[in-house]
């Protein structure tokens, strides 16, 4: 057990010096990885020692195996449930699509959000009757708003100007969709949410819990080697907003 726990520290800590200084990032989380070794290889060097069997009592050593096990099973169910948003598919035709806002860089949008704009623009160009709301406010790092950001990028692109809603005052995956909505008939508009593939799932779930009631996912991709990193993410954010309310 302690050359597992010894391994699984090691490549929790490579991922985290590979995000850290080569793969960059948009939040802290990735902070996890580096906690998730540190933690790994220190549990099994008290197995190795025998400290863990000596110094810790038996009903402690128990409730930490049992409290481990129940918090893999509900990550791995929630993990399915994200998972099954990767192939969620959109109609032709929609009225309206809403793009989630992510970081805007000095130099245009993150990668998250560019693989967000052009799912959006690959559906526009194939339904030129259909609206976009690009829905994101300014966060204390970015030039300007996300919003302003995705409306720049999707006119250079070729859409119209007159097909794009901005939206900029949100802050979160909720705020996105609410305030939208402002901008649509929830109750009957068809809206397809566009997000990055781990994303879509809770995505569609808060667009429910608003008040749409013909809401459909776009699943645009992941940065691959993130894609980890943002999936156990998106693990805590699914728990924080049911438990909030919000889906």
């Amino acid at each position: 057990m302690h050359v597992i726990l010894l391994i699984l520290g090691i490549l929790c800590l490579f991922y985290f010096l590979c995000i850290a200084f080569f793969v960059g990032h948009g939040t802290n989380f990735y902070f996890i990885w580096l906690l998730l070794g540190c933690g790994a290889i220190l549990l099994s060097v008290l197995i190795k020692k025998g400290i863990w069997a000596e110094r810790f009592p038996g009903w402690f050593r128990r409730t930490f195996v049992i409290l481990v096990c129940i918090g893999l099973s509900i990550f791995l169910f929630v993990e399915g449930l994200i998972i099954s948003g990767f192939s969620i598919a959109a109609p032709d035709g929609l009225d309206y699509l809403v793009v989630l806002g992510a970081q805007m860089k000095a130099s245009g949008p993150s990668k998250a959000l560019q693989y967000r704009l052009d799912a959006a623009i690959d559906y526009l160009i194939r339904n030129p009757d259909t609206y976009v709301i690009v829905s994101g406010g300014q966060g204390s790092d970015e030039h300007i708003s996300e919003a302003q950001g995705m409306y720049d990028y999707l006119v250079v692109k070729g859409i119209s100007k007159d097909r794009i809603i901005k939206e900029d005052q949100s802050k979160n995956t909720f705020q996105n969709l609410t305030f939208s909505a402002e901008y649509l008939k929830k109750e009957t508009d068809s809206v397809g949410v566009v997000s990055n593939n781990f994303h879509v799932f809770r995505a569609v779930k808060i667009a429910q819990k608003a008040g749409y009631q013909n809401v459909y996912g776009i699943a645009a991709r992941g940065e691959p080697f993130l894609q980890l990193n943002n999936m156990t993410r998106e693990f805590l954010g699914v728990l924080k907003d049911f438990f909030v309310g919000n889906m």
